[in-house]
C-alpha cells in the first residue's frame, strides 16, 4: 500500500533543517544517500510517495551530475519551487563541503590526512542496511509487473557484465516504450510526441572545449569543473578519472599523491563525492579555490534540474513517455542492488560487521529507527571498537 502525500506545504526552514543533516550524515555513495533521502520524505514526512520519488529518481539518473544532489534539488523544487530548489540542494552540499574544506586546511597545514578508519568500520554496515531497506521499499513500486521485473533482472546481469550505466537505464526505458507502443498498435503516431516530452531530451553531454592552460589560475579552475559537472554520468569515480587526466597528466597542477589523497578525502567524508573538488580547488587555491571548485562543479546540477523538474509531472500523464520513464525506474533499481553488493562485500568483513548490519536492520525496520541515529550509532560502536 502506497503512502499518501501531505497535503501541508513544507517550509524552507524543514526543507533546510532536513538536508543539513542529511549533508552531515550521509556517508556511502549516492545510492546511501538515496536510501536516506527515501527514509526521510517517503516513509517518515510523506512529503512524496513512492512513485513521485522513483520518477525523479529516474529523472536525475538521465541529466549528467551528482545523482543524489540532484535528488536533493528535486525534492526542494517539488516541495517548494525554485526557492526549495536553492535550499535543498545548497543545505546537503553545505556540510559536506565544509567538512572537506577543513580537512584540506589540515592538510596543506600538516601534510597528512586525520585518521577515521575506526569510524567508517561502524558506519559502513549502518549504511547497508538502510540501502538494502530502500530497496526493498522501492523496488516493489519500481517493479510492480512482470516486464519491469524482466528489465531488472537484465539490469543486474548486463552490470556485471560491465556495461555502462547509460545504456542499461536508457535501454531499460526504450524497451518498455517499445513494449507500451506496441500494446497501443500507435507506434507511428506516437514516436514524435514521445521524443518530445520524454526524458531522452536529455541525454547530452555538452561540454566546454578543453582548455590549453598550463598555468594555474582560478577562473581555468573554475572552468574545468564546470565543464566536469556538465558533463559527468556515472560513480565519483570517474571524477577522479577526469582529475587524472587534466590536471595531474596534462596541466601538472596536482600530483598522483595528491590525486590520491583526493580519493582518500572522497570516501571518508559524508555527503555528495563531488565535494572532491573543494578539496582539490583548496589544496590548489586556498579557501577561494575551494569555493571556486566547489561552485563550478555543482552548478550545472541547479540548471539541469531547474530545467528538467517541471517535465517530470508532464512526462508521467503521457502513457509512452510514462512507460519510458518507468523502465528507467526498473534498471535504476538493478543498479542499485549490485552497487548495495559491491558495498557490502567491502564493508561486511567480519562478524562485528555482519552484527551491526543485521542489528540495523532489524531497528530500521522493526522499529522504524531514523536511519540517522543509526549511522551516528554506528559511528561511535566503530570508533570504541577502533580504538579498543
Amino acid at each position: 500500500m502506497n503512502l499518501v502525500p501531505t497535503s501541508r506545504p513544507t517550509s524552507l526552514r524543514e526543507l533546510a533543517v532536513l538536508f543539513l543533516r542529511l549533508g552531515t550524515i550521509a556517508f556511502g555513495g549516492p545510492a546511501a544517500h538515496i536510501a536516506m533521502m527515501e527514509d526521510e520524505v517517503v516513509r517518515r514526512r510523506s512529503w512524496l510517495t513512492r512513485e513521485e520519488f522513483l520518477d525523479l529518481l529516474g529523472a536525475t539518473n538521465l541529466i549528467p551530475g551528482p545523482n543524489s544532489t540532484e535528488m536533493a534539488i528535486h525534492i526542494g523544487h517539488r516541495r517548494r519551487g525554485r526557492k526549495g530548489l536553492i535550499v535543498a540542494g545548497s543545505c546537503f552540499i553545505l556540510p559536506a563541503m565544509l567538512i572537506v574544506w577543513a580537512i584540506a586546511w589540515a592538510y596543506v597545514r600538516y601534510r597528512s590526512l586525520p585518521q577515521v578508519a575506526g569510524i567508517l568500520y561502524g558506519v559502513k554496515p549502518v549504511i547497508i542496511a538502510v540501502v538494502v531497506q530502500a530497496i526493498w521499499s522501492l523496488g516493489r513500486t519500481a517493479l510492480k509487473t512482470k516486464m519491469l521485473l524482466l528489465v531488472g533482472i537484465a539490469g543486474v546481469i548486463l552490470t556485471f557484465l560491465g556495461i555502462h550505466e547509460l545504456i542499461i537505464l536508457g535501454g531499460g526505458g526504450l524497451l518498455l516504450l517499445l513494449f507500451s507502443l506496441i500494446k497501443q498498435r500507435s507506434l507511428k503516431a506516437n514516436m514524435s510526441a514521445v521524443l518530445s516530452t520524454s526524458p531522452l531530451a536529455f541525454l547530452f553531454q555538452s561540454g566546454v572545449a578543453s582548455t590549453a592552460a598550463a598555468t594555474f589560475s582560478l577562473w581555468w579552475l573554475f572552468v574545468f569543473f564546470l565543464k566536469v559537472g556538465s558533463v559527468l554520468y556515472g560513480s565519483g569515480y570517474v571524477l577522479l578519472a577526469f582529475i587524472r587526466a587534466d590536471l595531474v597528466e596534462r596541466w601538472h597542477w596536482l600530483t598522483e599523491s595528491q590525486l590520491l589523497d583526493a580519493i582518500a578525502v572522497g570516501q571518508v567524508t559524508p555527503g555528495p563525492v563531488f565535494t572532491t573538488a573543494t578539496f582539490v580547488g583548496y589544496v590548489l587555491g586556498g579557501s577561494k579555490g575551494a569555493v571556486v571548485g566547489t561552485l563550478g562543479i555543482f552548478l550545472p546540477a541547479f540548471v539541469f534540474v531547474a530545467l528538467s523538474g517541471p517535465l517530470v509531472p508532464k512526462i508521467r500523464k503521457s502513457p509512452t513517455a510514462a512507460a519510458f520513464l518507468d523502465g528507467v525506474n526498473a534498471a535504476a533499481m538493478s543498479l542499485m542492488l549490485v552497487v548495495t553488493y559491491q558495498l557490502a562485500r567491502a564493508a561486511l568483513i567480519d562478524v562485528t560487521t555482519i552484527s551491526l548490519a543485521v542489528i540495523s536492520a532489524f531497528l530500521l525496520i522493526r522499529f522504524r529507527l531514523n536511519s540517522a541515529w543509526l549511522v551516528l550509532g554506528g559511528a561511535v560502536a566503530g570508533w570504541l571498537l577502533y580504538v579498543g
